[in-house]
Parts: C-alpha cells; sequence; structure tokens
C-alpha cells in the first residue's frame, strides 16, 4: 500500500512568551501526524534518569517513563531462539545482566532468568504493548531474524498504527517494508539520510533515495559534521518527512534543535525533555508531546 505525503501544517508553541511557529509534515502516518507538536521519545525507557539508572529497556523503565507523561517509547528488539521478541539492545546478556550468552542463541525461558540490575527481566514486546496500550513504540530492528518476527507480530495485533520502525542496516529495512508492504512507518536508512543531508532540494533528495520512509532520525553530528542541520529539516520538511534526533541530553542541544524545527527528540534524560519542553509549550499535557 503506497502512502500519499500531504501538505505540512503550521504549529504553533510560545517558548519564553515568543510565538513560535513551525511547520510540520503531514506524513500520511497517523502514528506521526496525529500527536503533535513535538514527539518525545523516551530511549530505552529514559536509560539514565537518575531513578532508574542502569534499568535500560526494563518494564521498571518503561512504566517510569509512562508514569512521567511520555507515550512514545524507544526500544530495540532481538528475537531468541525459539521466536520470542525481547525489549534488548545488546546481542548478548553480559553487559547489562547478571547472565552470558547471546540472545539469537537462548531460548526465552533461558533469557528469563538473566537479571538487569539483580531485579529486573527482560521483558518481552508483547508484555511491553500489553502493559501500555496507549503507547507508541520506535522500535529498532537489532538482528536479522527479527525482522519477520516484529513484521508477523505487528500483523497479528493489527498494530500499525502503534510503531514506527528503524534499522542501521539497509537490507533487513528493506526486508522489513517488503514483508508489511508500505503499511507501518519507517525511518531512513544511513545511505537514504545522506540524500537528505547533502542534496540540494528534498525534492531531489527524496527521487535519488526513493523516499519510502516516514522519518530521518538522525545524531546531530556524526564526528566533526553536524547532520541534523536546518537545511535538512526543511528539505525533510519539503518532502513530507519527519526529523528526529538522537540521543540528546543536553538542554541546551535540545533547546536549539527545536528552536531549527526538528519534530521529534530521543533521549535518556526524559525529566530533562520533559522540563525543556514546557517551558517552550510543547509537551503535551495528557502525556507525551
Amino acid at each position: 500500500m503506497q502512502r500519499r505525503y500531504r501538505p505540512s501544517r503550521p504549529t504553533c508553541a510560545t517558548p519564553s512568551g515568543l510565538l513560535l511557529c513551525v511547520v510540520m509534515p503531514r506524513t500520511g502516518f497517523s502514528y506521526l501526524d496525529d500527536p503533535g507538536p513535538v514527539l518525545a521519545f523516551a530511549h530505552r525507557g529514559g536509560a539514565y534518569h537518575p531513578e532508574i539508572e542502569g534499568l535500560e529497556n526494563t518494564m521498571a523503565a518503561f512504566r517510569h517513563a509512562v508514569e512521567l507523561g511520555y507515550d512514545f517509547l524507544e526500544t530495540d528488539v532481538h528475537v531468541t531462539r525459539d521466536g520470542v521478541l525481547l525489549a534488548f539492545h545488546d546481542t548478548v546478556l553480559d553487559r547489562v545482566t547478571d547472565h552470558r550468552g547471546e540472545i539469537g542463541d537462548l531460548t526465552h525461558a533461558e533469557v528469563r532468568r538473566a537479571l538487569v540490575r539483580g531485579r529486573e527481566s527482560v521483558p518481552t514486546l508483547a508484555e511491553l504493548f500489553d502493559a501500555f496500550p496507549h503507547a507508541r513504540f520506535n522500535i529498532d530492528l537489532k538482528s536479522d531474524g527479527a525482522v519477520a518476527a516484529l513484521a508477523e507480530f505487528i500483523e497479528a495485533r493489527e498494530a500499525w498504527d502503534r510503531v514506527l520502525v528503524a534499522s542501521f542496516s539497509r537490507r533487513r529495512m528493506a526486508r522489513f517494508r517488503a514483508l508489511t508492504r508500505g503499511r507501518v512507518p519507517t525511518s531512513a536508512t544511513p545511505a537514504e539520510i545522506l540524500a537528505f543531508r547533502f542534496l540540494p532540494s528534498g525534492r531531489l533528495a527524496a527521487l535519488i533515495s526513493r523516499a519510502r520512509f516516514a522519518a530521518l532520525q538522525v545524531p546531530h553530528h556524526r564526528g566533526r559534521v553536524t547532520i541534523a542541520t536546518g537545511g535538512l529539516v526543511r528539505r525533510a520538511h519539503a518532502a513530507g518527512r519527519h526529523v528526529h534526533v538522537w540521543t540528546i541530553d543536553d538542554p541546551d542541544e535540545m533547546r536549539s534543535l527545536l528552536d531549527r524545527g526538528v519534530d521529534g527528540i530521543f533521549t535518556d534524560r526524559t525529566d530533562i525533555l520533559k522540563a525543556v519542553l514546557i517551558d517552550r509549550a510543547q509537551w503535551r499535557p495528557d502525556g507525551g508531546s
């Protein structure tokens, strides 16, 4: 199913008493078009919030984010040997749990014995969806095996409007897009991002990249090169795509990016981003932003 990218619409906020209007792109996906004015993503549940540091991608972290008012939750997914999707970043358990081993080689029952910081089990994606039925998820495909499993999971739950899927792997993303037939919004791969960063117009970048994505999710900088420039934001918006920046924990950097017109920010410091957005009148009072 091919999505039609609709004209942009203005949204206004009043940071420090000044009226700020940003043209928001209309992507054709309700995940991105309904919320406004800025999407605030709790990265791995807000991994470095002082109250939950060390509990990344756990039920405790995501619950903490939801209680703060976040309804956009970022997680990574791997799949176990027996086909269970887990909300987990690393390929192996070693860094954040009290067990060792590669997730793809373990059964779900074996992974369940591992505890994060000695207290939290690794949640399944199904558990997160059930625990937070009103949340939307930004999901990063971290393994080849997770591609078909995630496509099947979304189809079974008819959850097309609850997810945006990302991957650094061009191969994984191409396969996921083919399996979901354009029903699920995805983010740009690195090669697609380069077109919008360095080509002179959004129309040309969309043509060259074939622009089969709804959002560019980018770092602020890569080495000495600024990726999330005002020009990239303008070109993306002209092509009807969002720009989301990761992973920002400094309040001044957040303000600078928001002034540039970015549509979303990923953060490990959910407390800081919420405070910045409230100050700018860009925090949605009913949750998220």
